[in-house]
């Protein structure tokens, strides 16, 4: 394919076949297999020659099977070698995969499926098993391919319809930038899940903006946490390892897998959750474990603590320049701005903790962040706020999405108008300082309006966690009452009297916090299942309102 060919086709699928022609025999795509009589990790691999093979082989299979161009396909499969070959199948003959959290709990699942109405579903037998216990659910599928074995479902198994003797390449559908690439499903966490549109456009500007923010080469290796960006890793042309885990439960990663899988291939770069992330810092550093080859750690889905990005800057080469990122964004706008371990440890922890926000850093490449005044409402002309000033915070640029799938009140009030192009409206809120830096300062559904001031949850937060007992704490509203819930540290001692005791006269220190009465104290916050870091304050909210009744 010449480079004029791939600029006229906006396809994501075009990066894979660039990618096989310029290095065939370079590993692709590694999965671990299984220990050896000696304890050592088995790895099976696809090569970009193979995987380009089994992308085109999978595309026929889809083709004659009846999953054509413009078709929504459910795709529901664990991270595997078939993971990556499947999803560049689907954008490959112009299918559109759909892509929804299972963690988002049974009744959100059901719902957004039956939503989408798909055309075709590509899944794994446990998801099947779903389908044929809730038909209504899934009444729009006329295709079904089960990945895996196939019990007793209806449909054909991928083998079966890869057993075909075409061996050509399946040529890459051509697509417009405004053509529909993937549908991927918000987590819900401040309200129902949405259907995020992405265009091929979009898809494309992420791919591009990643690469040149972070420098990444034809040599890095990638440790794709969350398996959807080792879609970045072959359009990158490197080569991406599969983590040994259970994706949606990062918090819970086996840390030993985690850096077996890191040092037997030298992972240069990694991006996903924090939690996963504190987890190997936490061991690495009671191990004396050092991650040399590991350049760049990228953390996304909620702040980080500059305690833990400590930790993790203890596992890698700082002389060399090696070190972890916090990108900001959303599943609407993903990344938006970038901030290293290194500028937050040394110029805005101390504000952080001081109540003043966390500093998530500049905007990435043709993105623009403004800060407008706050409002719940529909929002027709935006009013921008001067630096340092909170409010809302508003995006616009190539990664920008620009609707929700047949949900038009939803986008009217997540999207402003603006000329020819959109801002998105971020759901959080925060401010640029002079520098130009965004501060994050929670989640607009989170601040809380008392009867003489206004709260927002980061800044708030922070001032309780100052307290060395105190792991997290949550900033809830209950009749206009400003409360905080704290959990502590699984290795505190103190009692719960005492600490409360310390933690009203540190919030005396400060305007924001010194008319807080009411603290409590929760034995594990509710997390999303995603990233395992964003709290779920709407439930603690309704379990505070239990407790001070």
């Amino acid at each position: 394919m010449c480079q004029s060919d791939f600029i006229d086709n906006y396809n994501i699928a075009s990066y894979l076949p660039i990618s096989a022609k310029k290095y065939p025999f370079k590993k692709a795509i590694i999965e671990p297999l299984a220990k050896d009589s000696n304890g050592l990790v088995t790895y099976i691999h696809y090569t970009f020659k193979q995987l380009e093979e089994r992308c085109s082989k999978i595309a026929y299979g889809f083709d004659s099977y009846g999953i054509k161009k413009g078709h929504k396909v459910l795709l529901m499969v664990t991270p595997s070698l078939d993971f990556l070959a499947l999803t560049y199948a689907l954008y490959r003959v112009g299918a559109i995969p759909i892509l929804i959290d299972p963690g988002m709990g049974k009744s959100n699942l059901l719902d957004c499926i039956e939503s989408v109405k798909p055309d075709a579903m590509v899944a794994i037998p446990k998801a099947h098993l779903v389908k044929f216990l809730f038909p209504a659910k899934f009444k729009s599928i006329k295709c079904s391919v089960i990945v895996g074995k196939n019990y007793f479902f209806k449909g054909k198994t991928l083998e079966q319809i890869c057993d075909h003797t075409n061996n050509d390449t399946y040529p890459v559908a051509q697509v417009n930038k405004d053509d529909m690439a993937t549908m991927v499903f918000t987590t819900g966490s401040t309200g129902t899940p949405k259907g995020v549109v992405y265009f091929h456009e979009q898809m494309r500007g992420q791919v591009d903006s990643i690469k040149k923010e972070f420098s990444i080469t034809p040599d890095d290796v990638d440790f794709p946490v969350f398996p959807l960006f080792a879609l970045f890793s072959t359009a990158w042309g490197i080569t991406a390892v599969i983590p040994e885990m259970d994706p949606t439960k990062p918090s819970k990663a086996d840390p030993v897998k985690i850096i077996a899988g890191i040092k037997d291939h030298g992972v240069t770069i990694s991006i996903g959750s924090p939690a996963l992330w504190e987890t190997v810092s936490k061991y690495a550093q009671n191990h004396q474990i050092k991650l040399n080859s590991l350049k760049q750690i990228l953390m996304v889905g909620a702040p980080v603590r500059p305690e833990v990005l400590k930790s993790i800057q203890g596992m890698l080469d700082l002389k060399k320049g090696h070190d972890a990122y916090t990108p900001y964004g959303a599943t609407e706008s993903l990344p938006v701005a970038n901030i290293s371990a290194t500028e937050i440890l040394k110029e805005t922890s101390n504000l952080t903790a001081e109540g003043k926000g966390t500093c998530i850093g500049r905007a990435f490449p043709n993105m623009q962040i403004e800060i407008i005044e706050i409002s719940d409402e529909v929002i027709e002309n935006i009013k921008l706020l001067d630096a340092n000033m909170i409010g809302e915070i508003v995006v616009k640029g190539t990664v920008v999405t620009k609707e929700y799938f047949n949900r038009p009140d939803a986008t009217k009030l997540a999207k402003i108008k603006d000329k020819d192009s959109l801002w998105h409206r971020m759901g959080d809120v925060g401010y640029k300082d002079k520098q130009g830096r965004l501060w994050f300062c929670g989640r607009k559904a989170h601040r809380v309006e008392t009867k003489t001031q206004r709260l927002f949850s980061v800044c708030t937060e922070a001032i309780f966690n100052q307290h060395k007992s105190v792991y997290r704490s949550a900033l809830v509203g209950v009749n206009n009452q400003a409360i905080m819930i704290v959990q502590l540290k699984l290795e505190n001692q103190v009692s719960q009297t005492t600490i409360k005791k310390e933690l009203f006269e540190i919030a005396l220190k400060y305007d924001h916090t010194k008319d807080i009465k009411t603290i409590l104290f929760h034995e594990d916050f509710p997390v999303d299942i995603r990233h395992n870091a964003k709290i779920f304050r709407e439930k603690l909210s309704v379990w505070a309102e239990a407790q001070i009744k």
